[in-house]
């Protein structure tokens, strides 16, 4: 598992039903490639987010497949519809095996 992993996401609280909102993501990852070597001239093992889903009370919003030359912290921005309120549930998934996962709630104003 790497180390210092943190999802962050940006949604709006509140939407009105059918508004597109824009969601933004970052998940601070370092991306390790497998070719580099420690100070002891060890290799380091791969460590890359290879995957990225959104979804929205369990309906899929967004899937991305990342392939070895995505940049390290990656980020993603999409706009969505919001049909009603829910949770939205982030999830990023590391060649290691890892799997980061984060939701935000939006409700409907008023």
């Amino acid at each position: 598992m790497a180390t210092g992993v943190k999802p962050r996401v940006k949604v709006p609280k509140t939407a009105t039903v059918g508004e597109v909102i824009t969601v933004k993501t970052l998940i601070s990852h370092k991306m390790e490639s497998g070719l580099r070597k420690d100070e002891v001239d060890a290799i380091i093992p791969r460590s890359i987010i290879n995957r990225f889903v959104a979804e929205f009370n369990g309906q899929l919003v967004i899937e991305v497949a990342m392939e070895p030359g995505i940049s390290s912290n990656p980020y993603f921005q999409f706009e969505s519809v919001v049909p009603e309120a829910g949770t939205f549930r982030f999830t990023w998934y590391d060649d290691d095996g890892s799997i980061y996962e984060t939701s935000k709630e939006i409700t409907i104003a008023s």
